[in-house]
């Protein structure tokens, strides 16, 4: 398992929700917290380790040691927003890429844990930003779809190096190319 970076296709993926909480499933959130915290990273949703399931981790501490601070949200749904604020953000899948996005201040979600209990939290701030970014990777949204289009202009020349990386790869023979990429994805949505 490792980070897919843009514009992998698991990054657009509209993902379907988790059926079924099982070892498989608690085994693959565990791998998720590894890749997160050896990245430096707060967050981290299924589509960027190429799984089309709607899952994902947080930690806003960043930090491995404070278990506390570790959620796991399955089939989230965010079912209230409050107030406005915009602040950076980044992404695990676009390294050393940065963005003012404007987000709900407060929100409630609700979703499951990896017991199958379903649970609601009201959170504010950088955990309330967290959890919006990682719910938009379900729905195959990135940041910077999120940002103005004058900001996004700015980050062009990112994307399209980006862009150039993943087709260099695809050319190497290092990625499947998009179209395997897609059909693995529609594989693993039937398993």
């Amino acid at each position: 398992m490792e980070i897919v970076r843009y514009p992998h296709p698991a990054l657009r993926w509209k993902s379907r929700p988790v059926a079924e909480i099982n070892a498989r499933l608690r085994s693959i959130v565990r791998e998720m917290f590894e890749l997160m915290y050896d990245a430096k990273g707060i967050g981290l949703a299924a589509n960027q380790v190429a799984l089309p399931f709607r899952l994902f981790i947080v930690n806003p501490s960043g930090d491995p040691k404070q278990t506390d601070q570790e959620l796991v949200i399955v089939n989230p749904a965010i079912i209230s927003r409050k107030g406005s604020a915009e602040g950076e953000e980044g992404c695990l899948s676009l390294p050393e890429m940065w963005g003012q996005v404007r987000r709900a201040e407060e929100i409630e979600v609700e979703a499951y844990d990896l017991k199958g209990r379903e649970f609601r939290l009201k959170l504010k701030d950088m955990p309330a930003r967290v959890v919006q970014h990682e719910t938009d990777h379900l729905d195959g949204v990135l940041f910077p779809d999120r940002m103005t289009d004058t900001a996004r202009l700015e980050l062009a020349p990112q994307l399209e190096e980006f862009e150039a990386i993943h087709r260099r790869r695809q050319e190497a023979g290092l990625l499947p190319p998009d179209d395997v990429l897609k059909a693995r994805l529609r594989e693993l949505e039937g398993s």
